[in-house]
This record gives structure tokens, sequence and C-alpha cells, in this order.
């Protein structure tokens, strides 16, 4: 396909547990303005409708916060990833936090309803519980439930109310398969998580494993899993690098992750990989960066990376 380049900016944060998350993508524009790129000058930029209006008033969805709103996300980012494909454009999105990844995996779907998509999520967590199971009900730790359309009901510890119920059912999809489903560098999760994992027989890549058995390998071998998928979306969480090398501007930074030079050889993998379809920046928070704006500027090198290997 085409490597013209579309920016999406989706800014929600209504499944993040602290604020900060929508200012990432403008956080990375600064970014730029900073350093002097005119990057985002060079392609154009769609922005999907956020309403973190709802932000500013008590969920009524105890186990799936928001999750009025973010049925609204998802029909304009669906919008905004058709135009792009229609365009014949790589659609290239910077999004607050992960929820986001649900919606653009939808979305693809529906325009590739007869296409199996991979997807390599590269993040410190797992984000494979659903409303039956959350501990905290922030529906950034969803996203994968959501869009393989599971709800662990063997698993459920909380109790929904018929409103809850019917939301989460009209944000379910079916987008791709678990055996489609590769995670690098997820080392924080609950035990509900890991048995969803393990039930499905899902592969982890720790970071421990990149490094012992080498990152050309597991990119092998990710490859190899994800050859009989005809498209492939990437969804890199920016708390998957470790915090020491980028800050702590995240919400969920974790210890122990991926190194910057990793993080890239990984992105410049899929980068450069045809069937890559849409690749995903989410999670920059910089009210919660302790050296100043220095999340958001990884994140910048991340992406200019990936546009030199997508060109």
């Amino acid at each position: 396909m085409s490597k013209n380049i579309h920016f999406i900016f989706n800014p929600t944060e209504l499944g993040a547990g602290t604020r900060g998350a929508s200012l990432g993508p403008e956080a990375i524009r600064a970014a730029a303005r900073t350093k002097g790129s005119t990057l985002f000058s060079q392609h154009p930029i769609q922005v999907v409708d956020q309403h973190n209006e709802l932000l500013d008033r008590k969920s009524p969805f105890t186990f799936a916060k928001n999750i009025d709103g973010l049925s609204q996300v998802f029909a304009s980012l669906e919008q905004n990833i058709t135009s792009c494909l229609n365009a014949d454009s790589f659609p290239l999105l910077i999004s607050g936090d992960h929820s986001a990844a649900a919606g653009t995996l939808a979305a693809l779907k529906k325009n590739f309803p007869n296409q199996r998509i991979g997807v390599v999520w590269i993040d410190a967590h797992a984000d494979i519980h659903s409303p039956y199971t959350t501990p905290s009900g922030n529906i950034h730790g969803m996203p994968i439930a959501a869009a393989l359309g599971l709800d662990h009901l063997h698993l459920a510890k909380n109790e929904l109310d018929s409103d809850t119920i019917a939301y989460w059912n009209n944000l379910k999809s079916t987008a791709f398969l678990p055996q489609d489903l590769v995670y690098v560098g997820v080392r924080d999760t609950e035990p509900q998580e890991d048995a969803i994992m393990a039930e499905l027989g899902l592969k982890n890549y720790t970071v421990a494993e990149l490094r012992s058995t080498g990152l050309n390998a597991c990119l092998a071998a990710i490859s190899a899993q994800l050859q009989d998928c005809d498209f492939i979306y990437v969804s890199f969480d920016i708390d998957s690098i470790d915090p020491t090398e980028t800050s702590y501007g995240t919400g969920t930074p974790v210890p122990n992750g991926i190194s910057f030079v990793e993080a890239q050889a990984l992105l410049t993998y899929f980068a450069q990989d045809p069937k890559t379809v849409a690749i995903e920046i989410v999670e920059v928070n910089p009210c919660l960066d302790d050296e100043k704006n220095k999340m958001a500027e990884s994140a910048l090198a991340l992406i200019e990376n990936i546009i030199k290997h997508l060109s």
C-alpha cells in the first residue's frame, strides 16, 4: 500500500486513571517545534473528537469509567481512519490513553472485513481486562479484551448493571484472532490477566527473552507467527520503555522495561514490513513528566524514525 502518511491525533484520556494523556499529541508537537522540526507541517493531521469534557463529572459506570464517551470517540476515530485509508494513506496515530487502540482495531476491521489482522502490542501491560475483571474500572486496561470481543465471565469479580453491559457490548468487536496477537515487553499484570493469557496461549516476549534470545531472532519469530495475516497493526505504549531512560511522563510507568534502542529497532522493523497497515503511539503524559518534556521528545524521535523507514 502507499506510504503517504496522515497523522491522526486522538487526544482522548477517557480511559485513563490519571489526567494528562490527552496532552500527549500536542506535547509531541511542541517537542518538534522546540527542536525546530517541521515534521507536522509535512503531513496532513486529522483530529478525533475526544469528549474529555465528560471527565468533569463523576462517571456513572464504576467498572467501565466514561464508556459512554468512548463510544462517541470510537465513532469519530472510525471516520478518520476510513478517510485516511480511502485516500490511500498510512495512518500514524498519536493517541492519549491506550483505550484508543480498541477503536483503532475495530475501525481497521471494518475497513478490511475479510482480511486477517495481526497485532503487535508493545507495552508494559497486557490490557486484557474486561469490566467484569477490572480492579480499577479504567478502560485503558481493557482494549485487547474489547477488540477480541471477550468478557471473561468465568473470572468475573464485578457485577455490572444493564447500562454498562450494553455499552460494553457495543464497544466490543472481533477485530482479530487471539493467535494473531503478540505481546512485547509486558511485565505488569494481574492474576486474571495471567489466567486469560495462559488460556488463550498468548505469547509475550519479555525483556529478558528479547535479550537472551536476541532481538533479531524474536522479530523473526513474530513474523513467522503472523505470516498468515494480511495486515499488521502495531500498538506502542511509551511505558514499554524503562522509565529511567525516558522519564516518568506516562500514567503507569513500570521499571525494567525495554531500552529506547530496542524500542526503535522494534518500530523500525515493523515500519519496514509492507504488511503493516497502521502504527499507534500512546500514553505520553506531560503532566507527569519529571524531566520537562523528555517523554514527548523520546516519542518524537521514535516517530521521526518510523517515518524515515515508511518512506
